[in-house]
C-alpha cells in the first residue's frame, strides 16, 4: 500500500485545561497514515524476530479516555518477546502493547513503568506530573512492556536470572529494535524522533536507557529517578527498624510518627522556611537552604511529658533525624542520600511509603529480586527481614554474585555510569529530569547529587543538554501539598527538535475541579488553580515582591539569594 503523508502546516496545539499552561509541540512534522488496516497489521508483523503477536485490533476515537479526554483512533498491537521456560519452571516472556496512531506525528515513546513491572499498563506515555495529557493523545506512537515477567507485586521472578536482567535492562533493549521495526511496518516509515520516559521505577529505566541506549532516543523524561533502587530499598528498611524503636504498637510502624506529629513537623518546616523564598505561600522553594535553617532538635518542641501529638519525643527524634539524614552502616558509614525536611511530610503517600513499603515491597525486592541468592519465596518473611536483618548484610546481599547470578543488582539495577553520558551529549540528545522535594522513598537529594557530578564531569557545561527540576512539596511522582500538574515532553520536543532550551515549566496545583483529576493534598487556603514556575537547578522560584500569589507571573527562577528577609502573605 501506498504511504499517504499530509502535512500540517497549521500545528497548533488545542487547549487542553484552563488550569495548565500548554505549549504547541514546536515542528510536529508531517502526519504519516497507518498503511493497511488494524486487523491486517498482524499478518504483517509476523516477519518480526523472537516476536509472537498476540492480537491487533483498531480502538475507536473516544474508546479510551486518559484525564476526562477521548484518545484518537489508534491501533492496538499486543504480543510476546523472547518466550521461554525460566529456571524455576515458570513461563517467561517479554509482555508488550503498542498503540500505534492511525494519524503518526512521526515521533515515538518509550513508556517505561514503575514498580517491580510485572503488568502491560496501558500505552499511553505519561508527561509528567499530574495528568494533564499524554504521548498518545499528542499523537506519539508509545509502548510499554512488562518487562520481562508477569505479577507486579509477586516478586518470584527473581529467582530467575534472566528475569532480572530483562527487568533490570534487557527487555528495553531488544524491545527497542522491535518496536522500531513494527513502526516501519506499520506506517512504511521510522521515527523521525525517538522518547523514553518514565517515573519511579520508570525513572530509573530512563536512566539505564541513557547509558545503555543513548544512541536509539534522542530525548529521555526521568521522574523520580531511582536510578540507585537496590540502595534506596535497603534504606527503606534502615527507616523501619529506626521506627520500630519507637511504635507504640509493633505491628504498625505509623505509631512512631503519626499523622499528627507529621504534620506538626511539616508546620514548623513551614514556619523556619516558608518564608525564605519571599514569600509565605504554603511552599518551601528554597528547600536546600531551608536544610540548612530548619533543625528537629530545636524547631520541635520536645515532649516533657507524654506523646500528644504536640511535640516528639526525645527517643522519636533519635530514631526519625537519622532517616532524614541518610541511612547507614554498623560502622557509620552513610550508603545512601539524605531526605529533605519539607512541606509534604504529613501525606497518606508519606505514610505508605515510610511504614508499609518497607515490609510489603522493599523487603520483596531485596530477598527475592535483588539478593544473592535469593531467599525461597516459600519461606519469605518480608516482616522479618525488614525488622530483623542486619543492614549491612543486606548490603552484602545487593552487591554480590555467583555464578548462577552472574550480575548484582547494584549492576543490573543502575546505570553502568550515571554521570558519563558523552555519546547521549554528542548525539544532541536531550534530558529533563524532575523529582519531588517530598518524595519519600527516592531522595530528591540524591539526583541532585547526580546531577552535581554531572556538572563536574562536564565542567559546570551540563545544563547545556540536561535539566532538572525539583518540585516543591511533591510527593513520589505526584501529589503532596504541590504544584505538580505539568507536562514535560512538550519543552522536551522543543529542545530536542527546535533548540529551544526549557528555561521553566509552568505547573498547576489539582485542587478543586481540576479536569485531570484532584489532588486531596491541595491545602483548602489555596487556589485550587494555583501555578509555579519550576525552575532548572540550581535556580529557585522566587516572589517578586509583587503581584498575586497564587500566580507563576508572581515568580522568577533565579539563583538562590544569600539573604531573604520574606513576605507575608495575607
Amino acid at each position: 500500500m501506498k504511504r499517504t503523508v499530509t502535512r500540517n502546516t497549521a500545528a497548533v496545539a488545542s487547549c487542553l485545561s484552563v488550569l495548565i499552561l500548554t505549549i504547541p509541540l514546536a515542528n510536529a512534522g508531517s502526519e504519516i497514515s497507518l498503511q493497511g488496516s488494524c486487523t491486517s497489521l498482524a499478518s504483517r508483523l509476523a516477519q518480526l524476530d523472537n516476536t509472537l503477536i498476540d492480537s491487533t485490533k483498531r480502538i475507536d476515537a473516544g474508546e479510551l479516555k486518559v484525564g476526562g479526554r477521548d484518545i484518537g483512533a489508534h491501533c492496538l498491537v499486543q504480543g510476546r518477546m523472547n518466550p521461554r521456560t525460566g529456571i524455576d519452571g515458570a513461563a517467561y516472556a517479554i509482555g508488550f502493547e503498542m498503540r500505534l496512531p492511525l494519524a503518526w506525528n512521526g515521533r515515538f515513546f518509550y513508556q517505561a513503568n514503575g514498580g517491580l513491572d510485572g503488568s502491560v499498563v496501558t500505552a499511553t506515555g505519561g508527561l509528567g506530573g499530574g495528568p494533564v495529557t499524554n504521548a498518545l493523545d499528542k499523537g506519539f506512537a508509545v509502548l510499554s512492556a512488562d518487562a520481562g515477567h508477569t505479577a507486579p507485586q509477586n516478586a518470584t521472578f527473581g529467582i530467575d536470572p534472566q528475569a532480572r536482567l530483562d527487568y533490570g535492562y534487557k527487555a528495553a533493549m531488544v524491545l527497542t529494535p522491535m518496536a522500531k521495526q513494527t513502526l516501519h511496518i506499520a506506517y512504511g516509515a521510522k521515527p523521525e524522533h525517538s522518547y523514553f520516559g518514565g517515573c519511579s521505577n520508570g525513572g530509573r529505566h530512563t536512566f539505564v536507557a541513557m547509558n545503555r541506549l543513548a544512541s536509539e532516543y534522542d530525548g529521555f523524561l526521568a521522574g523520580a529517578p531511582g536510578y540507585r533502587l537496590p540502595l534506596s530499598a535497603v534504606a527503606s528498611i534502615f527507616g523501619a527498624q529506626q521506627y520500630a524503636k519507637v511504635a507504640t504498637d509493633p505491628n504498625d510502624l505509623s505509631t512512631a510518627f503519626t499523622a499528627q506529629e507529621r504534620a506538626l513537623v511539616a508546620q514548623r518546616v513551614l514556619a523556619r522556611c516558608d518564608a525564605l523564598d519571599g514569600v509565605v505561600d504554603g511552599l518551601v522553594q528554597d528547600y536546600p537552604r531551608c536544610q540548612q535553617t530548619f533543625s528537629l532538635w530545636r524547631d520541635v518542641p520536645t515532649c516533657k511529658g507524654e506523646r500528644n501529638g504536640q511535640c516528639l519525643s526525645l527517643a522519636q527524634k533519635r530514631a526519625i533525624d537519622p532517616i532524614f539524614k541518610g541511612a547507614t552502616t554498623r560502622t557509620g558509614k552513610r550508603f545512601y542520600a539524605s531526605f529533605p525536611y519539607d512541606s509534604g511530610l504529613a501525606t497518606d503517600d508519606v505514610a505508605s511509603w515510610e511504614f508499609e513499603s518497607p515490609i510489603s515491597r522493599d523487603s520483596l525486592a531485596v530477598g527475592i529480586v535483588f539478593g544473592v541468592p535469593p531467599i525461597p519465596p516459600a519461606t519469605f518473611d518480608g516482616k522479618s527481614l525488614a525488622l530483623n536483618s542486619a543492614i549491612d548484610d543486606l548490603l552484602a546481599r545487593i552487591t554480590r554474585s555467583n555464578a548462577i547470578y552472574t550480575e548484582s543488582a547494584m549492576r543490573f539495577m543502575t546505570p553502568p555510569d550515571p554521570t558519563r553520558l558523552e555519546l547521549l551529549k554528542q548525539r544532541g540528545a536531550k534530558v529533563m529530569v524532575y523529582h519531588g522535594v517530598s518524595d519519600p522513598i527516592f531522595s530528591v537529594d540524591d539526583t541532585v547529587a547526580w546531577y552535581k557530578g554531572l556538572q563536574k564531569a562536564n565542567r559546570g557545561q551540563a545544563e547545556r543538554f540536561v535539566r532538572l527540576y525539583t518540585v516543591p512539596g511533591m510527593g513520589h511522582c505526584r501529589g503532596g501539598p504541590s504544584t505538580d500538574q505539568f507536562d514535560m515532553l512538550t519543552p522536551l520536543v522543543n529542545w530536542v527538535e527546535k533548540g529551544k532550551a526549557p528555561d521553566q515549566v509552568i505547573a498547576t496545583a489539582r485542587g478543586a475541579g481540576n479536569a485531570g483529576g484532584v489532588n486531596a493534598d491541595v491545602p483548602a487556603d489555596w487556589s485550587p488553580a494555583r501555578t509555579r514556575p519550576l525552575c532548572p537547578y540550581p535556580r529557585i522560584a522566587l516572589y517578586n515582591g509583587t503581584g498575586d500569589i497564587e500566580s507563576a507571573a508572581s515568580f522568577s527562577c533565579r539563583e538562590r539569594p544569600r539573604g531573604l528577609s520574606g513576605k507575608t502573605a495575607l
